[in-house]
């Protein structure tokens, strides 16, 4: 069923069909022909059962938060504060795209969130800088992909939910990957700005300029300070703390920064419903494919047939990193990560890998395959905001990339990178 399934939803997603309508269509259509035509009710049935999850009501509400955020100018507080501390290095303003990546995941967890909000400030301000429009696209596209991994994470409480893994060990475990991914895109950027002689943002800013950028953004900068500690140290779950993230960010734009007026409350709240609503669909439909995997007993014949390549896990990790790279370049991390992680989990955890390592190892690169030619979702936004078109995109992206490629496989072969902080919180 596998086999047929994978290049079935491939082709109707090439003939135009939505992601929600091709995660439904193959499985259903695989049900009909193998004679099990009476399970194809259970399949609708099951697309309500996977949404109706009280962890999954973290998702609308992180999305919320990140909406009401950038409505509220905080997005422009935290790149003021990227630039003013590192504006003045060569390639300045592709370091401050980078570096506020960074910041915005820690109140986003959305990589599209990041690519729409920072990319219709950051670049036509880069082009304007002496960039081309294809580079300053590439770059926030590439450095998107940092929300997902850096704590919030939509993705990652998708894969909590799926494979009953603890949310606050995945969060913990984010961080550093997450500030790596960051450290080796700007290692790259200061390499590109010196072979390239690219520009200088601004002159260095005095510790009076530096001052003000840091109280401006310091209220903003306590919501992931918020949500982490209060998970990690168990003072609310993750689905309470997205709810107080949207309280905070009320908080801040309408009465602190007085940003928000509450009559722009509804459109903030359609436009967050309509975004929690794609995925929700999404997951509820890959819950149902799932459901349809355990029934033809696909996972166990997988796992006897990867097993049976080798039971070296080093050789086997090698190979399932290429296998979820080339499944990012097609496949919704989302949908991907509710497919793949009932087949994949439980084959690696029997050869020892830890459950917690082993889910960082599968978000990362499904979210790195967000930014990923010929179908990453982030390329497409990054596309809509710049109106360069993709393909350029997708050709200036490729040495960023390259980079993060690397990181996946230094974060597979050394778990500690991932690990050590939950297991300094007792979380693994």
């Amino acid at each position: 069923m596998l086999t047929l399934f994978l290049p079935l939803f491939l082709l109707v997603l090439l003939l135009g069909l939505p992601v929600f309508f091709a995660t439904l269509f193959a499985p259903g259509l695989m049900l009909l022909l193998s004679d099990m035509g009476r399970d194809v009710p259970m399949l609708f049935r099951n697309i309500y059962n996977g949404i109706d999850s009280f962890p999954l009501m973290a998702i609308p509400f992180f999305m919320l938060a990140g909406e009401v955020m950038n409505r509220g100018g905080i997005t422009i507080r935290l790149v003021n504060l990227s630039q003013v501390f590192i504006g003045h290095v060569r390639g300045g303003l592709a370091h401050v795209n980078i570096m506020s990546s960074m910041l915005f995941a820690g109140m986003s967890g959305s990589a599209v969130a990041d690519t729409s909000a920072l990319g219709s400030m950051l670049i036509p301000a880069m082009e304007k800088n002496g960039y081309s429009r294809r580079f300053a696209a590439a770059i926030t596209a590439a450095s998107s992909v940092i929300g997902p991994i850096i704590p919030p994470s939509g993705i990652m409480i998708i894969y909590a939910y799926t494979m009953e893994v603890s949310v606050a060990a995945l969060f913990a475990a984010g961080v550093i990957p997450g500030l790596l991914i960051g450290l080796g895109l700007m290692a790259v950027t200061a390499l590109l700005a010196k072979k390239h002689n690219f520009p200088v943002a601004r002159a260095k800013a005095t510790w009076r300029e530096k001052g003000t950028a840091t109280k401006a953004a310091f209220l903003p900068l306590l919501t992931p300070v918020i949500i982490l500690g209060g998970i990690l140290f168990g003072v609310f779950t993750p689905t309470e703390a997205s709810a107080i993230a949207v309280g905070y960010a009320l908080i801040l734009s309408i009465w602190v920064m007085k940003t928000v007026k509450f009559s722009e409350l509804p459109r903030i709240f359609t436009r967050a419903a309509m975004s929690s609503a794609a995925v929700l669909l999404i997951v509820g439909a890959a819950i149902a494919f799932k459901t349809v995997v355990s029934l033809s007993h696909s996972a166990e014949h997988l796992a006897t047939w990867v097993l049976a390549i080798s039971d070296n896990p080093l050789i086997l990790l090698f190979a399932i990193n290429i296998l979820l790279f080339i499944v990012g370049m097609f496949l919704d991390a989302g949908p991907a990560i509710i497919i793949l992680g009932p087949i994949l989990a439980p084959i690696f955890i029997q050869l020892g890998i830890d459950p917690v390592h082993f889910a960082i190892i599968m978000s990362i690169n499904l979210t790195v395959g967000l930014a990923t030619p010929p179908m990453g979702l982030v390329l497409f936004v990054a596309s809509s905001v710049s109106g360069e078109r993709v393909e350029a995109i997708a050709k200036a992206i490729l040495p960023f990339l390259a980079v993060e490629f690397l990181m996946i496989f230094l974060i597979t072969y050394f778990p500690a990178i991932s690990m050590t902080i939950p297991r300094l919180l007792g979380l693994a």
